[in-house]
C-alpha cells in the first residue's frame, strides 16, 4: 500500500473523506505527526489520518499553542498525505490568523493533497483545549467569516472544511455551542467537530441530540476514552478522532527502551521487544524502491542496446 498510485478515474482523497463522513458507519481517524505514523495508522485499518496539531508540536518539542508557523504544520500534513492512500484531515488550529490567513491556508493545504482542513473557533494564538489557560472563543462573526472564506476560496468543492466548536471547552455552554453550529453550517462548513473535556460522553451526546442541522458531527474521545465506536455510531456521530494516542504510546515505549539500554549497558534485553529492522525497511518501502530501481535500470540497458 505504500507506493501505490491511483488511476485518473479514482476518487480524490477529499471525495473519499466526504464519503467517509456521510456513510452510515462511524468513520475512525487516528492522529499522526509524520509519514511513518500515518502509514502505521493506514496499515492498522483506520479510515482517515488526522494530522494532529498536538502531535506535530510535541514532535518538535514545543507546546501546542501556535508556536509552529503554518508552513511547518503544512509540511507535516503534506508529508502524511504523500505517504498514504487514506485521506488526511488536517488540524489547522484557529486558521493561523485572520480571514486572509485562512484563504492562504486553505489553498496551500489543498494544493499539497490534504483532503480536509479543520478550524477551531478560538482566538489566535490558540492554546491546547486540555490546558488550563485562555480558552476564549473568537467572536462569532469573525469565525463565521473564516468558514465562509474557507468554503468559497477552495479551488475544488471536494475539499472538506470542518468547523470545530470549542464552546463546551471554554465554558460557554450548550446553547452557545448550538448557536454557533447553526451559524457555521450557514457559513458553508461541511462538518462540525464538537469538543469536550469531560470525562464522560454525556455532553457530546447532549449536543448531538439537540443539533438539528444536516452536517455530519465529529467527536474526539480523548478524555472519555471508555466510549466505544459502536456507541458513538449508535448516537449518530459520523467520525471519531483518536487524536494523540499514537504519540503518547510511542513516548512510553521509547522511555522504557532507552531506560533499559542505559541501565543494562547493552541492547540484548530489548531486542526481542522492539521492531526488527525489516519492519522499518518495509514501512520505508525499501523492497519497492529496489524493485523499481532494478526494473528501470534493466529497461535503460535494453533501450541502450536497441540504440546501438
Amino acid at each position: 500500500m505504500i507506493f501505490t498510485h491511483q488511476s485518473p478515474a479514482a476518487k480524490s482523497p477529499a471525495a473519499r473523506l466526504r464519503e467517509a463522513l456521510h456513510r452510515p458507519e462511524l468513520a475512525r481517524a487516528m492522529g499522526a505527526h509524520s509519514p511513518l505514523s500515518a502509514r502505521l495508522a493506514e496499515e492498522t485499518g483506520f479510515d482517515v489520518v488526522w494530522s494532529s496539531g498536538l502531535e506535530i508540536s510535541a514532535s518538535q518539542g514545543v507546546p501546542d499553542a501556535n508556536i509552529l508557523a503554518m508552513p511547518q504544520c503544512l509540511d507535516a500534513a503534506a508529508g502524511m498525505a504523500e505517504a498514504v492512500d487514506v485521506p488526511v484531515l488536517a488540524d489547522c488550529d484557529s486558521g493561523f490568523g485572520s480571514v486572509n490567513n485562512v484563504v492562504h491556508m486553505v489553498r496551500a493545504y489543498e494544493a499539497r493533497g490534504v483532503a480536509g482542513v479543520c478550524i477551531e473557533d478560538k482566538q489566535f494564538p490558540k492554546l491546547n483545549s486540555f490546558v488550563e489557560g485562555n480558552q476564549e472563543l473568537a467572536p462569532l462573526d469573525d469565525f463565521a467569516a473564516k468558514i465562509r472564506a474557507a468554503s468559497q476560496c477552495r479551488r475544488s468543492p471536494e475539499l472538506v472544511v470542518v468547523a470545530r466548536l470549542e464552546a463546551l471547552i471554554s465554558g460557554c455552554g450548550m446553547d452557545e455551542a448550538l448557536r454557533r453550529a447553526a451559524v457555521y453550517e450557514e457559513a458553508g462548513a461541511d462538518a462540525l467537530l464538537i469538543h469536550s473535556k469531560r470525562t464522560d460522553p454525556e455532553e457530546v451526546y447532549a449536543f448531538r441530540a439537540a443539533y438539528r442541522g444536516k452536517l455530519p458531527v465529529i467527536v474526539v474521545p480523548t478524555t472519555y476514552g471508555q466510549v466505544t465506536a459502536a456507541e458513538l455510531e449508535q448516537r449518530g456521530f459520523a467520525m471519531a478522532i483518536y487524536a494523540n494516542h499514537a504519540l503518547r504510546s510511542s513516548i512510553r515505549a521509547m522511555r522504557q527502551t532507552l531506560g533499559r539500554i542505559y541501565r543494562d549497558g547493552t541492547t540484548r534485553h530489548v531486542e526481542g521487544e522492539i521492531a526488527p529492522l525489516k519492519e522499518v525497511f518495509d514501512l520505508q518501502g525499501m523492497s519497492a524502491m529496489l524493485e523499481r530501481q532494478d526494473r528501470f535500470e534493466e529497461q535503460g540497458r535494453e533501450l541502450a542496446e536497441a540504440g546501438r
